[in-house]
């Protein structure tokens, strides 16, 4: 958002309490500023970000395990939130598995260990794990266990966070990218990647009570959720972490090469530079630049709202 701009929002946000008597205006001013704000959503969003298509992937398990005789484990299905997957299932075995016991919960365990936990039976067509990975201490173990107890052929589908506040704390020890969930779920471990990418695109800043040179700049590239969608096809029964090469498991890509210094803002990619790049050195597509600018010089509304504040 453009310095003005966001000056201009505070300013009115500041205001806002003072018309406690005036809640009809208070409330319309909040819709106004919300709206006007919203304008510049897309530019927090980066235009390099693969995005989830979670839908498809779900329906696509759903369609092919929701039959007699295939199995599905859910881990981490104890009722929290909404009401997970046995619904979806009826036709299939489906197997509740979580840490504590609760409403939907077949089955309690670490999931460190869950193929202990099922040792000697059937392993599953489908595992799906929804908002629970970045609660697990050692997320490449809990992968490497979902492995064993998925049948070749089998599809995994992780759905977790890439900016979440913190919650359930202490138990809050990771958020992933979609390269993150990749490198969890590599080809040395069995797996093919169906697809990955993010969801639920965030807008944020710096509160007043961060560092002076941070205070108030905002934090592009926000996404509330990160999906991998991937198929086991085939058995590795001597897999270990310490002999997998690294280069083999970001597939192909690298670190960013270092790049010539740049009018830029404090904090990596908060906003195109005057180079037109964004601040990761990326070039930014004309249309992105040219709407950003565009979008940037938008202030009369602001400057009304702030006139009927102060009023």
């Amino acid at each position: 958002m453009h310095p003005f701009l966001r000056r201009a929002v505070l300013a009115v946000r500041r205001r806002l309490p003072a018309l406690s008597s005036r809640p009809q205006l208070a409330v319309a001013l909040r819709r106004q500023l919300a709206r006007i704000e919203s304008l510049t959503d897309w530019v927090a969003m980066d235009p390099n970000a693969p995005l989830s298509d979670l839908p498809v992937w779900e329906q696509r398990v759903v369609a092919e395990c929701n039959r007699p005789g295939a199995r599905v484990l859910e881990i981490g299905s104890r009722q929290v939130v909404g009401l997970g997957w046995r619904h979806a299932f009826g036709q299939a075995t489906y197997v509740g598995f979580d840490y504590y016991p609760g409403p939907n919960v077949d089955i309690t365990g670490d999931v460190h260990r869950l193929s202990s936990c099922f040792a000697g039976q059937e392993q599953f067509d489908a595992v799906l794990c929804y908002a629970t990975f970045e609660h697990f201490a050692m997320p490449w173990i809990a992968a490497t266990e979902i492995a064993k107890v998925l049948k070749v052929g089998g599809y995994v589908l992780v759905n977790t966070h890439f900016s979440i506040g913190l919650h359930e704390r202490p138990w809050h020890f990771f958020q992933f990218s979609d390269m993150a969930l990749r490198v969890l779920f590599p080809p040395a471990l069995g797996f093919e990647c169906l697809g990955a990418g993010f969801a639920n695109p965030m807008v944020g800043r710096f509160s007043e009570f961060a560092h002076p040179e941070l205070r108030r700049q905002p934090i592009p590239g926000l996404y509330f959720h990160v999906s991998y969608f991937g198929r086991k096809v085939r058995d590795v029964l001597d897999f270990a972490w310490d002999r997998v090469d690294v280069a083999a498991l970001v597939g192909g890509t690298q670190y960013p090469a270092p790049r010539a210094a740049a009018s830029r803002c404090p904090i990596e990619g908060s906003c195109i530079d005057a180079m037109g790049c964004d601040g990761n050195g990326r070039a930014w597509p004309q249309r992105h630049q040219d709407k950003a600018r565009a979008e940037e010089s938008i202030s009369p509304p602001l400057v009304g709202l702030v006139r009927v504040a102060a009023a």
